[in-house]
C-alpha cells in the first residue's frame, strides 16, 4: 500500500514547522508567499491529500483535482489548451484546492488506457480537457469512480457533464461580419467531426450563409489537420480551384496555417483575400498580422468547470448539463472590404 503522505513529511523535506505547513496550506496568515508557493508545490508533487472534516460530507475543502488532456492537444504551438489548463490551475489554487497534470500518449488514448490518476486513486475528481476518442470517457466514467467535468468538449453518449465556449454563435457573427464588409463567397477552414467544436462552428457558418442566402459548396469546406495527430501547422490545405474572396477558420492556428499557405501561392492577406479565426490565442511569433477572431473567455470556462466539479464532489445536488461560455469579437487586421479585393482564380 502506498504511505500516505503527511504535512510532516513536507515539514521535514523543506525544514520548516509542521504549523507553517499547515497555515500554507491551509490560506493562513503568518506564512511569506515564497514559503507558502514552495509549500503547495512540493504538496501537489507528493500527492498530499489535505483532510477535509467527515468521510461523508465534507464541504468545500482541500481536494486533488486531476486535469487530463490527450497529448496531440499540447502540440509545440497549440497554445489554447496551454492556456485554458493554466487559468484551471489558477482557479483551483484560489478555492484551496491543488491541481495535477496528466497528459495522455496518442497509444493510451487510442487503446482506451484510464489515466494513472485514476488508477492509482490520486484524485478526488477530474477535469477532462480536449475531446478524446471516441468510447474514451464512456470507459472513464464507467470504470472510474470519482466525478467528472468535461471542459472544452461535450460527450453525448455519456452525458457528463461539460463547459464549452460558444463556437455556434461566435463563428456565426464572425461569418454574418465577413457579409457586412461586403464578402459573398466565403470558404470555411475545418475538419469535420475532428472534435464536437470544429463543428459546432461549421454550423455556425452555415446559419449564416443560409440567411444570406448562399448555398455551401462542397469544396468550400477545407480540412486543416491530420486525422490521426491533430497536426494543423505541418498540414498541406488543399485550396479550391475557384478562390472565394474569404474563409472562416476554426482556430488561430488554423488561420495563421492558412495565410502561410495563400501566400506561397501568391495571395495577399487582407488585400486579395480575407480570414477570421477562432480563439484568440496563437503561439507568440507565429503569425506577422493580427487576425480578426473571436475571444474565446477561458476565465469563465476554467472558473465555471472548477465550481461545479466541487459541487459534485461536495455531493451537492447537481443536475448535470452544459455550460456554453460566451465571448466576444476582436477585430485586428485580417479582414478587407469585400468588393476593394483583387481576385485571383487558382491554386
Amino acid at each position: 500500500m502506498e504511505k500516505k503522505v503527511k504535512m510532516a513529511d513536507i515539514a521535514a523535506a523543506l525544514n520548516v514547522s509542521v504549523v507553517t505547513v499547515s497555515k500554507a496550506l491551509s490560506g493562513q496568515k503568518g506564512v511569506s508567499e515564497e514559503v507558502r508557493e514552495k509549500i503547495k508545490a512540493l504538496a501537489e508533487q507528493l500527492g498530499y491529500r489535505q483532510s477535509g472534516g467527515t468521510e461523508n460530507g465534507r464541504i468545500n475543502k482541500s481536494y486533488n483535482i486531476g486535469i487530463i488532456v490527450p497529448g496531440r492537444y499540447f502540440g509545440k504551438y497549440v497554445s489554447f489548451y496551454w492556456q485554458l489548463y493554466q487559468e484551471v490551475a489558477t482557479k483551483a489554487v484560489q478555492t484551496q484546492c491543488f491541481t495535477m497534470l496528466e497528459v495522455i500518449s496518442p497509444e493510451d488514448e487510442k487503446n482506451l488506457q484510464l489515466p494513472m490518476l485514476i488508477k492509482e486513486k490520486k484524485a478526488d475528481g477530474i477535469i477532462f480537457m480536449g475531446q478524446p476518442i471516441c468510447g474514451y470517457i464512456q470507459k472513464l466514467t464507467k470504470e472510474g469512480t470519482v466525478p467528472l467535468v468535461c471542459l472544452d468538449f461535450f460527450d453525448s453518449a455519456t452525458s457528463s457533464d461539460a463547459v464549452i465556449s460558444d463556437g455556434f454563435y461566435g463563428t456565426y457573427m464572425l461569418t454574418n461580419h465577413l457579409f457586412r464588409e461586403g464578402h459573398t463567397d466565403i470558404a470555411y477552414v475545418g475538419t469535420l467531426l475532428y472534435t464536437g467544436s470544429i463543428t459546432d462552428r461549421y454550423f455556425g457558418y452555415c446559419k449564416s450563409m443560409m440567411e444570406h442566402g448562399k448555398n455551401v459548396q462542397e469544396d468550400y469546406v477545407l480540412k486543416d489537420r491530420d486525422w490521426e495527430t491533430g497536426d494543423v501547422a505541418g498540414y498541406n490545405m488543399e485550396l479550391p480551384v475557384k478562390m472565394p474572396t474569404a474563409f472562416v477558420c476554426n482556430s488561430d492556428l488554423t488561420a495563421c496555417t492558412l495565410i502561410k499557405n495563400l501566400r506561397s501561392r501568391g495571395y495577399r492577406v487582407p488585400d486579395d483575400v480575407s480570414v477570421v479565426g477562432f480563439d484568440n490565442y496563437l503561439y507568440p511569433g507565429l503569425c506577422d498580422i493580427g487576425i480578426t477572431t473571436y475571444d474565446v473567455n477561458v476565465k469563465e470556462m476554467a472558473d465555471a468547470s472548477i465550481r461545479a466539479l466541487i459541487d459534485k464532489m461536495n455531493h451537492k445536488t447537481h443536475k448535470p448539463g452544459i455550460k456554453v461560455v460566451e465571448g466576444s469579437i476582436v477585430y485586428k487586421n485580417s479582414v478587407a472590404n469585400g468588393p476593394l479585393l483583387f481576385r485571383k482564380d487558382g491554386g
